[in-house]
C-alpha cells in the first residue's frame, strides 16, 4: 500500500501531495538533504528507517515526483505509477507551470481524482499478473537429470542429442571435479622426499639460533645508553628542523592560531572555466586576459566543443558526453563508481533541458559539475573545532578526539601536527597512547611529545600510556578521566592500524568508541588511493555501526588526508572520501614538519578536477 506521493519543484515547493498514512518522520526529507542535494540521484531507491522511496524527474518542468510506501512490501508497480503519474501531469498542468515559473503554485483542479483513478488502474493491473513458474525443462535440475539418464549404458533421450550431452557431462565434471583428488603431473606436481637415515653423517645439521634479549633483560649498560629521558631537551631536539616557518599559519586580533591555507598553482582556479562568453580568452589568477591555448582534438574540452546547437538533451546524446567525463574523472583518481554515479545523477538531472542555439553543451555539463563537486565537498557541519573544545571547556570536560584508519597512513604524525595546531591556540593537550599493538608505537609517541614540549616551552602536552599489550579502550578511558583530573584542554587518542577485513582489531575499535563515545571521531586517509577509500571508508563505518550494539551507533565526524603534496592535481581522493561519508576534510597533511598541516579550500580541489 502506498503511504504517500508528493509532487514538487526542484526548488523546493510543493504542488501537490497526497498522504495515506501518518509518519513519525520525514523520509522525504532526508530523500533530498542525503541524495538529491548530494547528487547520488542516480540511485534507484533510498531507505529510510522503515519506509522506502523512488521518485522520477521531469527535467523540462523542473519537477520531482516521489512515492513513499513500506519497504517490508516491496511494491513492484511503483515504477510504472511514476512513469504515468509524470506523463499525466505534465500533459495536463505542463504548460500551467512554464507560465507561472517566476511564482506561484498553479491551479491543480481535479488531480486528486485523476491521481486516485491512476493509482488504482495501476494497481488492479499489477494485480492480474501472475508470475509463472519456470518449467522443468528450463531448470538445471533438468539437464542433471537427462545428463545422469544418458551416462547409464544403452539409455537414450529423444530430447536431447549428443553433442548437447557430451556438453552438459563437461559442464557437470568442472562444476564436481575436485582439484585435490587423484595424482597430480607435470608443472607443480612434488617429487618425492626421502628421508635421511638417521646418525648418518649426510644429514642435515640443525642450525641452532642466537637467543634474543626480550623483555628488560638488556644490559644495564645498553639500557643507559638508550635512555634520553634525563637528557637536556635543548640538546637532544633540534628545533629549526621540526617547523618550517614559511608554512606557518596565522595569529588572528583575538590570539586564535590558524593553520595556512593548501596554495594552489597559479592557474588552478581560473583555468577550468568553459564558458564560452569570455570570446576565447581565459582570465590567469587575477592577471591580464590572455588568448587561449589550443586544446588537443582528443581532450575533453574539444570533445564538447563540438556538440553545439542541441535542442533538447537526451539520454542518447548525453551518453558519449557523460563517457568522457566519467574517464576524465577517474584519471582525476575519483573512485570507478563514484565517478559513475556522479556522472549519471547529472544526466539524470540534464535529460530534457532545452538549450539555446548558440549555447555550447561544454559549458553547460561543466557547469552543473561544478555545482554538484561544490555542493559534494561544502562541509555540511561545523568544521570549527575550538568552538567544540570551547564548548567542552565551559562543560568542564576534556574534549576528546579518536585518529582511525589503515596502516602506514600517518595517524601518530597527523596526531602530533593536529597537537602543534592546538599547543599553538594555548590548548593543554592530552595524547593517550592507545595503539598497544604496533612495535615502537608508544616510543614514536613519546619522541613527539618531547618535540612538542621543545617548540613550546610553557606548553602542556602530555602522553599517558600504559605500554603494550594492554586493552585499548581502558587505556583511553583512564587518559580521560586522567585529564578531566589534571585540567587537559583535549585528549588526542591515537589508535593501532588495522585493515578494513580484519574483524577481531575492528572489534576492538568499536568497543573504544562504545566506552569512550569521543566528541569526533577522525578517520585519517591517504591522498593516493582511489577506490580503496570508498572500501576502507565503508567498512570502517560499518564496523563502528555493527560492532557497536548500540541503537544509534557512531560514525566517521571528519577526516584528514595526507601525503597531499605528492599527487599534484589528482585530487580525486578528496571526493571519494566526502562522498562516501558525508563528512568534511578537515585539514591535509602536506610533509614532515609539524606545520605542514593545510586547510583545503573547496574551490581548489574543484577546479583541479575539471582542469584538463
Amino acid at each position: 500500500m502506498l503511504d504517500f506521493f508528493t509532487i514538487t519543484t526542484r526548488g523546493g515547493l510543493v504542488l501537490w501531495s497526497k498522504a495515506y498514512s501518518a509518519s513519525s518522520t520525514s523520509p522525504i526529507n532526508h530523500l533530498i538533504q542525503e541524495v538529491l542535494i548530494e547528487e547520488r540521484s542516480s540511485t534507484q531507491i533510498y531507505y529510510k528507517d522503515n519506509y522506502a522511496l523512488k521518485w522520477t524527474f521531469v527535467n523540462d518542468l523542473d519537477l520531482i515526483f516521489i512515492a513513499v510506501y513500506p519497504k517490508t512490501l516491496g511494491l513492484t508497480y511503483i515504477d510504472t505509477l511514476l512513469k504515468v503519474v509524470s506523463t499525466q501531469f505534465s500533459d495536463l498542468y505542463g504548460a500551467k507551470i512554464l507560465r507561472k515559473s517566476n511564482g506561484g503554485i498553479p491551479q491543480l483542479k481535479d488531480w486528486d481524482l485523476q491521481f486516485e483513478a491512476l493509482l488504482q488502474t495501476v494497481e488492479d493491473q499489477d494485480a492480474s499478473v501472475t508470475k509463472q513458474p519456470r518449467k522443468f525443462e528450463e531448470t538445471v535440475g533438468y539437464a542433471n537429470t537427462l545428463a545422469f539418464a544418458k551416462s547409464k549404458p544403452g539409455s537414450k533421450s529423444p530430447l536431447l542429442d549428443e553433442d548437447e550431452f557430451r556438453r552438459n557431462v563437461e559442464l557437470l565434471k568442472k562444476k564436481t571435479a575436485s582439484p585435490r583428488m587423484g595424482g597430480r603431473k607435470g608443472k607443480g606436481a612434488k617429487s618425492p622426499v626421502t628421508s635421511p637415515v638417521i646418525g648418518s653423517d649426510d644429514s642435515p645439521k640443525k642450525k641452532v639460533k642466537e637467543g634474543r634479549k626480550w623483555d628488560g633483560k638488556i644490559s644495564a649498560k645498553d639500557a643507559k645508553s638508550l635512555d634520553y629521558s634525563n637528557s637536556d631537551i635543548s640538546e637532544v631536539v633540534k628545533t629549526d628542523r621540526l617547523v618550517d616557518q614559511s608554512g606557518m599559519g596565522q595569529h588572528s586580533k583575538d590570539g586564535t592560531y590558524s593553520v595556512a591555507d593548501l596554495e594552489a598553482s597559479d592557474d588552478a582556479e581560473d583555468s577550468y572555466s568553459s564558458d564560452d562568453s569570455d570570446g576565447g580568452y581565459t582570465k590567469i589568477s587575477g592577471r591580464s586576459l590572455q588568448a587561449k591555448k589550443p586544446v588537443a582534438s582528443n581532450g575533453l574540452l574539444s570533445f564538447f566543443k563540438n556538440m553545439t546547437g542541441q535542442k533538447e538533451m537526451t539520454e542518447e546524446s548525453l551518453e558519449p558526453i557523460m563517457r568522457k567525463m566519467k574517464e576524465h574523472l577517474i584519471n582525476k583518481n575519483v573512485a570507478a563508481d563514484i565517478a559513475q554515479h556522479l556522472c549519471d545523477s547529472i544526466a539524470k538531472g540534464l535529460v530534457g533541458q532545452t538549450l539555446g542555439s548558440f549555447k555550447s553543451v561544454q559549458a553547460h555539463v561543466k557547469q552543473n559539475m561544478e555545482l554538484a563537486l561544490k555542493r559534494i565537498l561544502t562541509p555540511k557541519t561545523s568544521v570549527d573545532l575550538l568552538r567544540d573544545i570551547a564548548q567542552a571547556q565551559a562543560e568542564k570536560r576534556p574534549y576528546t578526539i579518536v585518529f582511525i584508519g589503515v596502516n602506514g597512513v600517518g595517524k601518530s604524525t597527523n596526531l602530533s601536527k593536529t597537537a602543534f595546531w592546538l599547543l599553538q591556540n594555548n590548548m593543554k593537550v592530552l595524547i593517550a597512547a592507545c595503539d598497544t599493538f604496533r612495535s615502537g608505537a608508544v616510543e614514536q609517541l613519546r619522541v613527539h611529545v618531547r618535540n612538542l614540549k621543545a617548540l613550546e616551552q610553557n606548553a602542556v602536552v602530555d602522553l599517558y600510556e600504559k605500554g603494550y599489550g594492554k586493552d585499548s579502550a581502558t587505556i583511553a578511558k583512564e587518559a580521560i578521566s586522567s585529564a578531566k583530573t589534571t585540567g587537559h584542554d583535549v585528549v588526542l587518542i591515537d589508535t593501532a592500524g588495522r585493515m578494513q577485513d580484519n574483524d577481531p582489531l575492528m572489534r576492538a575499535l568499536a568497543k573504544l568508541v562504545t566506552v569512550n563515545n569521543p566528541d569526533k571521531i577522525i578517520f585519517v586517509g591517504e591522498a593516493l588511493v582511489g577506490n580503496e577509500a570508498v572500501d576502507q571508508l565503508t567498512k570502517f563505518n560499518a564496523a563502528l555501526k555493527d560492532f557497536s550494539g548500540m541503537a544509534n551507533p557512531r560514525h566517521i565526524d571528519g577526516m584528514i588526508l595526507t601525503k597531499f603534496d605528492t599527487i599534484d592535481d589528482k585530487v580525486g581522493a578528496a571526493l571519494s572520501m566526502t562522498y562516501t561519508t558525508g563528512q568534511p576534510i578537515l585539514f591535509v597533511g602536506t610533509g614532515q614538519t609539524y606545520t605542514d598541516l593545510k586547510n583545503m579550500k573547496v574551490s581548489h580541489v574543484v577546479a583541479s578536477l575539471l582542469r584538463e
